[in-house]
């Protein structure tokens, strides 16, 4: 959303938040990767961001924004490494 058209969301809704101000808010939110080792050699990998905190909450209420869904979790293929058999002599 480009900050004018922020400036315009924000001014009747949170009229003491700049576009700067509303931006340092939403920065706050942290996405991670938590990595869960299996059993077999492979990676389930979770990504996540944080949850919104109250007052991110009324903000992104007042400005109808919404976060995308949490990502389904991947899974990596396994870290062994096929060996081909030796050539013949």
């Amino acid at each position: 959303m480009p900050a004018c058209h922020l400036a315009g969301k924000a001014q009747p809704l949170a009229g003491g938040l700049t576009p700067r101000a509303v931006l340092d808010k939403f920065a706050a939110i942290q996405m991670l990767d938590v990595h869960f080792p299996t059993t077999d050699g492979r990676t389930l990998i979770w990504s996540r961001y944080t949850e919104l905190g109250a007052d991110q909450k009324i903000l992104a209420e007042q400005l109808d924004l919404t976060l995308p869904p949490q990502k389904p979790p991947k899974i990596t293929a396994s870290r062994q490494i096929a060996h081909s058999p030796a050539p013949a002599l």
